[in-house]
């Protein structure tokens, strides 16, 4: 397929919790500066050092005299609120015009290491699981169908993936892949199984238990089987069935998916969008069609899968740069620029582009997207960002990073976003140009030979689309969102006083809590799913090996009440196993819902 040019996307040129006093506020920017500043010869932290989030990095290329100097000038009133609607009361911010863009990501965002015990502990009970899989494999046949006949071939299956998932993951398998048999509201019925030879296989009880949902992406709460969403969905079953057996090119455009992309367009505030019958294809197949040898491409290291296989797909050459560090970043664009591609004998790349994510989606980390426009246009580098978890939920009007950091969606070369979270439905979309958009109407592998996104997915994606724009004449869209960013917030502060170790930004729905050993994800897991709350565990190879976590979602459609209930047996546990690993001074104030 044909690629784009560098005249194919335009860029333009131009560029809470209330803390009571001033020295509390002091005193937790003090320790969290010096935690980040501490360096650690331990070899438990090689990984760590690493990774270098962001965090630690950009507080070594602060200014810390710069930094010192505005804690001391910190002004904190009780009750003071910001024009911007995500700002919390007492704090500072870039609006107040005390704080750099890097200050306020700093003062806003957590990433508190892990003790050095329990960095020893992870990493002892993980060889320890690997070391007992290898003697099992070798005293015990494993109860799994062997293929015949293969004499003489080569391997099918990597060696050590199988290992892991019949001797690692195996023991902690009744964690994931668990059946629901109801919607993916704010509750959720699980379907009841057992396995009676330790994970190798399960059965159904026949049984289900109803729960407290904090694992889904229902971050507006449209994920329901009542309401206009559900109704307008199932009326467009009626009218125009459940496919079109076709792709976009052939006879799979309806008047509902051109009327859906003009809405996205409205919606995003820019020239043009496509949609996509599946988000993970809406990444994976279009970017090689915008991306071909002797393109450069630079990526933040905690980018979604999706955007590493249509990397690897385009053949561009890809730099990856530390997880939302500025600094890191504009090292490897001038360090690129200065040396040309290699290949080529140091010539000039065909393009340069910077992909990131709004927020990412293991992390709960936020792209830090106004210093990056910055960076791209004093490179002239394009930009593409992924909204995946962004979209809907971040900003006063639901339109993702560009709403929530208030900057020009048309600063963004290429908005990328998916509809199978905030939305409550499948698929994805490109926005931009209108250039952009043809070019991909006509080379975009998703759009010609994918098949079509289903009518009623995309009638549930229409209205529910209208409903956060406000064209339903309603305010419900609205109300969502800042029912999604109070829980947000009041939810991060109570586990934050927990003392539990989060990651992410205050604003990021996506919640990870470090938990570190790999047997304590599964002893969460079914624990919680004992006391009716059903969530999510991330171990390696998805993570790290020191940084295995629970993620919480959060949702609009929960109340305080479910949140309090989820919260308490939360601290509970926390107790009995021991995850109160934080280190930081603990607000003793009640948090305000």
């Amino acid at each position: 397929m044909g690629n784009l040019d560098d005249s194919g996307i335009t860029s333009t040129p131009d560029c809470s919790t209330n803390f009571g006093s001033t020295d509390e506020v002091i005193e937790q920017n003090r320790y969290d500066l010096e935690q980040h500043q501490k360096k650690f010869a331990a070899p438990a932290y090689t990984e760590i050092r690493t990774r270098k989030n962001g965090l630690k990095a950009n507080i070594m290329a602060m200014n810390s005299n710069s930094f010192k100097n505005t804690s001391k000038n910190l002004h904190v009133s009780n009750g003071i609120t910001t024009s911007h609607e995500y700002d919390s009361p007492g704090r500072l911010s870039v609006a107040d015009g005390k704080l750099s863009p890097a200050e306020e990501h700093f003062q806003k965002t957590s990433f508190e290491e892990v003790p050095l015990h329990t960095a020893c502990l992870t990493y002892l009970g993980f060889y320890l699981l690997m070391i007992l899989g290898y003697i099992n494999q070798l005293l015990f046949v494993p109860k799994v169908a062997k293929e015949k006949y293969r004499d003489g071939y080569v391997a099918l299956y990597d060696a050590f993936e199988s290992f892991y998932s019949r001797y690692v993951y195996r023991r902690v398998r009744d964690c994931w892949n668990r059946p629901i048999s109801s919607v993916p509201g704010a509750e959720l019925t699980l379907k009841d199984r057992v396995t009676h030879d330790y994970g190798w296989s399960f059965e159904f009880t026949g049984t289900e238990t109803r729960c407290l949902n904090l694992g889904s992406y229902n971050y507006l709460g449209f994920a329901a089987a009542t309401g206009p969403c559900a109704d307008n969905a199932e009326q467009n079953c009626h009218d125009m069935g459940l496919a079109l057996c076709s792709s976009r090119t052939e006879l799979g455009t309806t008047t509902l998916h051109k009327d859906l992309e003009e809405l996205t367009a409205r919606y995003l505030g820019v020239e043009d969008a496509i949609v996509f019958g599946m988000g993970f294809a809406t990444n994976s197949l279009n970017l090689p069609s915008l991306l071909s040898p002797g393109c450069l491409v630079l990526s933040d290291e905690k980018n979604h899968a999706s955007i590493i296989l249509g990397l690897r797909l385009s053949g561009a050459t890809t730099k990856v740069f530390k997880h939302n560090n500025m600094k890191d970043l504009e090292r490897v664009l001038r360090s690129n620029i200065v040396n040309g591609n290699p290949k080529m004998g140091g010539k000039p790349w065909k393009k340069i582009l910077i992909i990131v994510e709004g927020v990412f989606s293991m992390e709960g980390s936020i792209v830090r997207l106004p210093e990056i426009i910055a960076l791209k246009k004093k490179y002239k580098a394009y930009l593409y960002l992924d909204e995946a978890h962004s979209i809907g939920a971040m900003g006063p009007n639901g339109r993702g990073a560009t709403d929530y950091f208030k900057a020009n969606a048309k600063d963004v070369d290429i908005l990328m976003g998916t509809f199978t979270k905030s939305f409550g439905s499948a698929g994805g979309y490109i926005a931009g140009t209108k250039k952009l958009i043809d070019f991909l109407r006509t080379n975009s592998h998703a759009h010609c030979y994918a098949a079509t996104m289903s009518p009623p997915v995309a009638q549930q994606i229409f209205t529910s689309m209208r409903i956060i724009m406000g064209l339903d004449g309603s305010d419900t869209g609205r109300r969502k969102i800042r029912q999604l960013a109070r829980n947000t917030r009041y939810f991060r502060k109570r586990l934050a006083q927990m003392g539990v170790i989060t990651y992410g930004h205050e604003d990021s729905p996506v919640v990870p809590m470090l938990v570190y050993l790999f047997s304590k994800i599964g002893a969460v897991v079914r624990t919680l799913t004992t006391r009716h709350i059903a969530v999510v565990g991330v171990g390696f190879p998805a993570t790290p090996i020191m940084e295995g976590r629970i993620r919480y979602c959060l949702s609009a459609a929960h109340t305080k009440e479910q949140l309090d209930y989820a919260l308490s047996v939360i601290d509970e546990i926390s107790d009995n196993l021991g995850l109160k690993y934080s280190r930081k001074p603990l607000d003793p104030n009640p948090i305000e819902y």
